[in-house]
């Protein structure tokens, strides 16, 4: 009997893991959404306005995946526009995203925090005192 119930939970808990969320980092370039849909590189010449009409940017990563952003306000992916950059968080295989704790951009070969959960609380506790 006991061996059929650890048999049960060690079954349900193996079916469960494409469900559950894994702390993951995803590393790739900015690219818009739209861009990505209809498979082409985000602009950074004369058609840079073309990023303006795009509403949310993913990372994309060599094998073609693409990631969501959904706690990230896309002015801060929109800074970094077909830059490499590492986005360390908790990936959601079934919705193709990753909610990041820390987004690290490629400048002249080094990794340089660009935007962290830390960093934010810091800028939200500034706004609030109005130091």
């Amino acid at each position: 009997m006991k061996k059929r119930i650890l048999s049960i939970i060690v079954l349900f808990a193996f079916l469960s893991i494409p469900v559950w969320a894994l702390a993951a980092t995803v590393e790739g370039t900015v690219q818009g959404f739209q861009c990505v849909q209809v498979g082409k590189t985000c602009p950074v010449d004369k058609k840079d306005p073309v990023a303006a009409f795009e509403h949310n940017f993913v990372i994309l990563t060599s094998s073609g995946t693409y990631y969501l952003v959904p706690n990230l306000d896309r002015a801060v992916l929109a800074r970094h526009l077909t830059e490499t950059v590492k986005v360390s968080g908790t990936v959601n295989n079934k919705y193709n995203s990753i909610t990041a704790d820390k987004v690290e951009v490629k400048k002249d070969g080094k990794w340089k925090v660009a935007w962290s959960t830390e960093m934010q609380k810091e800028i939200d506790a500034e706004l609030e005192t109005g130091a």
